[in-house]
């Protein structure tokens, strides 16, 4: 399925910005789940520097430098998405997880998707017995991984609770599990943190939920701004699988890649510094909607059309 994708994100400045630097990860890949057809950044106002990168994960970064006066900066990203992904795994077929577990410390790989780079712990994600011993009981000896991975996303999704005045972007997970409160990048680093105290490799996904459902289908829990799952490696055989705690579903077609890493600080949309005193105000707006959808849309949001174009490489 073909996806329109914006992501418009507003900060408004109390005093007057002298200078800004950002760093912004608002290209998404292409990779086995999907394909990246187009995709453009427009910036308000014009910066006086664009840098892009390839990151230490495979996500594309574009550095910028505004030096124009400004109170108002305006980022507006939008891409056109062909997601295509695999049929789930046979959860019960999978391998024994302690078999995964085995096969991940053995591997010497330094690819960006390398298992080898999502087996430790990070600040926002640290090994923590309360979480690891949490997430143990979905992880009997001998259990299939994908089944128990399951079960642990059913878990979080039954247990906690969907808050978004509970934690902030910068809460640790051991916090969020402690109040068993907050948001989709809580769960997500929450599951995270499980995953890795018991030695499996998980990476923490950043992306987008299609905005609308199909019909008969419920409105997915953080379809309104950027979205966060969990990818766990599944051995050689199943790879990768996309584990969304937040609805307790596999990531498949409504899910959108952005950019994947060991937790949210290696692929926040958007990060940086300015020079400014006083106080910002932020508002992001995001809409994901199937091209055949689009001439239902109305206003200035409305896109021509999808370009012409081959895809492009990540």
């Amino acid at each position: 399925m073909i996806y329109w994708v914006r992501h418009k994100t507003t900060y408004t400045y109390e005093a007057e910005v002298t200078y800004a630097r950002c760093v912004l990860r608002l290209t998404p890949p292409s990779n086995t789940a999907q394909t990246l057809l187009d995709n453009a950044i427009a910036i308000t106002p014009e910066p006086s520097d664009r840098l892009k990168r390839i990151g230490p994960f495979g996500e594309e970064t574009l550095t910028v430098v505004i030096e124009n006066p400004h109170k108002v900066l305006v980022i507006e990203a939008t891409s056109w998405v062909d997601v295509h992904a695999p049929p789930p795994p046979d959860a019960a077929a999978s391998p024994a997880w302690e078999a995964v577990r085995a096969a991940a410390f053995e591997i010497s790989s330094l690819e960006a998707d390398s298992p080898a780079a999502f087996l430790y712990p990070t600040a926002r994600t640290p090994l923590a017995p309360e979480i690891t011993n949490y997430a143990r009981k979905s992880f009997r000896a001998g259990r299939p991984i994908v089944e128990a991975a399951s079960d642990l996303m059913t878990r979080i999704h039954a247990e906690f609770v969907y808050d978004s005045e509970a934690t902030t972007v910068s809460t640790p997970a051991t916090e969020a599990f402690k109040v068993r409160r907050g948001v989709c990048q809580d769960f997500a680093h929450i599951m995270v943190a499980g995953l890795r105290g018991l030695g499996l490799p998980a990476a923490y996904v950043s992306g987008y939920l299609r905005t609308n459902p199909p019909p008969g289908r419920p409105r997915l829990q953080g379809a309104d701004a950027t979205h966060a799952w969990v990818s766990l490696w599944c051995g050689e055989a199943d790879g990768w699988v996309g584990f969304d705690p937040t609805n307790a579903i596999l990531a498949r077609d409504d899910h959108i890649t952005l950019a994947t890493g060991r937790d949210y600080g290696d692929v926040a949309p958007i990060d940086g510094l300015t020079l400014s005193p006083g106080e910002q105000a932020l508002k992001v707006e995001v809409d994901v909607v199937p091209e055949s959808e689009l001439a239902e849309r109305a206003g200035d949001a409305k896109p021509v059309g999808r370009p012409a174009r081959r895809p492009i490489s990540a």
